[in-house]
């Protein structure tokens, strides 16, 4: 498996430090592809940051994802609500997937309590700020430690 990681990002995320300061902070998206790529380079990961406003290019970049066995770190934005297109693709997923957010999304507004894209994921992290992509990051170098080679036999259930 790769040690490329796609680290994508959904509508709005690259507002950050304009947006809602007081649920996301005031440092720029700018800021948040530095972190990502400082964690990235610690871990041993070769990490590809990407923001789109557009459904369609995310789900086209899943699906890059999936072709090459990356894994993905995603922030889906608004679309983890709602988008079951976004599910999809997901579900079509060759590598880890870590879901991720800024802020606590339980303890937000009540849509934004579901996401339907979890169901794809490994996993989740959320509400740790910027330092919740670190974490995905690191949750995405621990699969990938300990995922079977393409190799290996598959272990009998």
């Amino acid at each position: 498996m790769s040690r490329r990681v796609l680290v994508l990002n959904g509508p709005n995320l690259g507002r950050l430090g304009k947006r809602e300061p007081a649920v996301y902070g005031t440092a720029s998206y700018a800021d948040l592809v530095a972190l990502c790529e400082s964690a990235g380079q610690e871990l041993g990961l070769q990490v590809a940051v990407r923001q789109t406003e557009y459904e369609g290019e995310l789900i086209a970049w899943v699906h890059e994802a999936c072709d090459e066995r990356l894994p993905v770190v995603l922030n889906a934005g608004a679309l983890t609500h709602y988008s079951y297109a976004l599910l999809d693709a997901l579900k079509m997923r060759t590598a880890p997937l870590v879901e991720v957010h800024i802020s606590n999304i339980a303890a937000r507004e009540g849509f934004r309590h579901a996401s339907v894209i979890t169901a794809a994921a490994d996993g989740i992290i959320a509400g740790f700020g910027f330092q919740s992509y670190a974490l995905a990051l690191r949750a995405v170098a621990a699969l990938l430690e300990t995922a079977p080679t393409s190799d290996a036999p598959a272990e009998a259930p």
